[in-house]
């Protein structure tokens, strides 16, 4: 182990052939938080990134720029009926992950979305499961995830400020009749906090946050972790397979660098974080003689049930300005419609989150290929428009699944991922209900104009790994540990046995502080 100077850290370098590091692949929600949280308990990491380091001083307010800078372009085929499948499967090849793009809604799950078998029952055409942990388990994790992330509403931080599209939705909605209504629960500062700044609502928060008010591993959980001493992170460098031993150990990840050169870094345990898609590929491209059908797949489980939420927009035309594009995009929360209810005609629930694109991506998701005087009309109403996203659950289905390409492969040899989404009729019935009910909000307010929006689709890939207490039901046990291979953990939505109704960043960062917990207490007492 060496000593090195990166951005004014004392940072350290690892040997490829130690073998006593925890390597963790991905630095998102999951990975960057495990690498916080293990590095506070005096364990020694490697975190591998695909992409580059990109400061939030670098970040620029520009649609275009976000999206050729940091977006994973890496081949990847879709194919289902969802509405949005045909558009890219939103994820950030950079340190930090989706932490840079995301909204920062941050909600908990309800206590029966980990009890979904339990709750709903059989469901055709469903493989629901119940989680093989509890609310009660998971409430002290919550609790230290909107510490650290600083969520507002929670510890005592005040709600947000309204702004004006937080103001509409906050009147229509109490018009209705809504009584959970608030400007959003999310995990942005308005003071300053945790070396972070204050918001500056300047509405690019899906861009990267220039000020640094939302939270993201980019700029808190990593460079605390390499502050340390015992943290290395290895940018542009793309895990490829992971190795194991003839005892069924995972004994090291295969990667390449910016170059293309290949290295193999030996690991005492390996935690893979990539984002659902990349997860499932990277297990399914590591099979061997022992696990022929893909590492920790003896259940056949592996990259079935793949869940993205159910989704969907409206938006409303005003007489008077709104600027829905002043402030933040994660506008304001409804809350009402996310308890499980049957009587509506579906199980589970949805949100209803104000939320706002820019003019360029709005053009996009009216009509794809659109043009004439009706278009142009919609666009010349921007100003006077306010837009509604609908978060609500999402079935898990067999059938949904990440699977690789029979022919198709990539640059290093390795078949590329291939995804199917298929709405079940429970998510088409939660979807028509969700879009007639935000409907009714913006023209209780007084919208003249309304339509359905074809906003850009969540990053919420979930599932593929599901947590199941029984082997032969799923891929992972409670502590995100791999059935199969005692030293191999997802730490990332990939282990969610059902998706429930809200965002999902929250809950990953909660089970990655309670995942770091059971690793680091386990290699102090060797049993990893």
């Amino acid at each position: 182990m060496t000593q090195r100077d990166d951005h004014d850290i004392a940072a350290v370098t690892f040997d490829h052939d130690d073998d006593t590091v925890v390597v963790i692949i991905g630095s998102g929600a999951g990975g960057g938080t495990l690498a916080d949280e293990l590095t506070a308990k005096g364990v020694n990491c490697v975190l591998l990134e695909a992409g580059p380091r990109i400061e939030n001083s670098e970040f620029q307010n520009d649609e275009h720029w976000a999206n050729d800078t940091l977006l994973w372009e890496n081949a990847r085929e879709g194919s289902g009926d969802r509405p949005t499948v045909g558009i890219p499967t939103w994820m950030v090849k950079a340190v930090g992950g989706c932490t840079i793009h995301w909204v920062s809604n941050s909600p908990r799950f309800q206590p029966h979305e980990f009890k979904t078998r339990t709750t709903y029952g059989a469901i055709g055409g469903a493989n629901v499961l119940d989680w093989p942990l509890c609310y009660a388990d998971m409430d002290p994790f919550y609790s230290r995830a909107e510490y650290k992330m600083g969520v507002a509403m929670t510890h005592g931080l005040p709600p947000m400020r309204p702004t004006n599209l937080s103001k509409i939705m906050i009147a229509g909605a109490r018009r209705l009749g809504y009584t959970k209504v608030h400007a959003g629960r999310v995990a942005i500062n308005q003071t300053p906090r945790d070396g972070r700044n204050a918001c500056d609502e300047i509405g690019f928060c899906q861009q990267g946050c220039r000020s640094g008010a939302k939270w993201s591993t980019l700029y808190s959980e990593i460079p605390r972790a390499e502050a340390t001493g015992r943290l290395e992170l290895r940018t542009n460098c793309m895990a490829l397979q992971i190795h194991h031993d003839a005892a069924g150990r995972a004994s090291g990840v295969l990667y390449a660098d910016k170059a293309g050169a290949q290295h193999f870094q030996k690991a005492r345990i390996v935690c893979v974080a990539c984002n659902t898609i990349q997860t499932t590929r990277l297990l399914l491209n590591s099979a061997s003689a022992r696990f022929p059908d893909g590492l920790a797949n003896s259940s056949g489980a592996l990259g079935r049930h793949y869940m993205t939420h159910t989704e969907g927009g409206v938006i409303g035309v005003f007489d008077r300005s709104v600027n829905w594009h002043r402030g933040r995009v994660g506008a304001g929360t409804v809350e009402d419609e996310a308890p499980n209810d049957p009587r509506r005609g579906f199980i589970g629930g949805y949100y209803m989150l104000a939320f706002f694109t820019g003019l360029p991506a709005y053009a996009g998701s009216l009509t794809p290929g659109a043009w004439g005087r009706s278009y142009a009309g919609w666009l010349e109403r921007y100003a006077y428009t306010a837009g509604m996203y609908i978060v609500g659950e999402d079935l898990a289905q067999p059938g949904n699944r990440v699977t690789l390409h029979a022919t198709k492969k990539d640059q290093y040899g390795l078949p590329i991922p291939c995804f199917v989404l298929n709405d079940h009729p429970n998510d088409m019935a939660l979807r028509q209900h969700a879009l007639k009910r935000a409907t009714a909000l913006w023209e209780a307010i007084g919208a003249r104009r309304t339509r359905e929006w074809l906003s850009i689709p969540n990053g919420h890939n979930l599932g593929t790994c599901r947590m199941s207490e029984k082997p032969a039901d799923g891929v992972v046990n409670t502590w995100g540990r791999t059935h199969d291979l005692p030293n191999v953990f997802i730490s990332d939505g990939s282990q969610f046995t059902s998706s429930a109704a809200c965002n999902p960043t929250l809950t990953i960062v909660a089970l990655a502080i309670r995942q770091a917990g059971y690793i680091a207490e386990a290699m102090r007492r060797n049993d990893i």
